[in-house]
């Protein structure tokens, strides 16, 4: 959908990952998109030196979050937020569907299921 806009269909599904669970790392988008990693990591090397992403390390694990400081990150947010918004309802469910396990008994898994959360409407 964006991929004549942002260039290539790899950071497409880069930033529509990221911009819908805020965060993630080029495995986990690797394996959402069922996509090899080359595309991806080269994607992300760029996007990162560009200063759209941000990356911070965790043991061997390199999480990417959009850039707050990027000048047009709000912009960039909104545009990809509206793109999943025309995905078919499954994609869309799978996007939206952050699971992460409690690390602690009693811990909340925290879900993310609708665009309002995101846009604050």
């Amino acid at each position: 959908m964006l991929k004549s806009l942002l260039g290539s269909l790899s950071k497409e599904r880069i930033l529509v990952f990221i911009a819908a669970r805020e965060e993630g790392y080029a495995r986990e988008i690797m394996d959402f998109w069922k996509c090899p990693d080359r595309p991806i990591k080269r994607e992300l090397n760029q996007l990162e030196a560009d200063g759209v992403l941000t990356a911070k390390s965790y043991g061997r694990t390199i999480l990417y979050q959009i850039n707050p400081r990027f000048y047009l990150r709000n912009e960039l947010k909104a545009l990809l937020l509206k793109a999943i918004e025309a995905y078919p309802p499954e994609w869309k469910k799978k996007l939206l569907f952050n699971r992460r396990r409690p690390r602690a008994k009693g811990k909340p898994v925290l879900f993310l299921e609708t665009l309002d959360k995101k846009t604050g409407a």
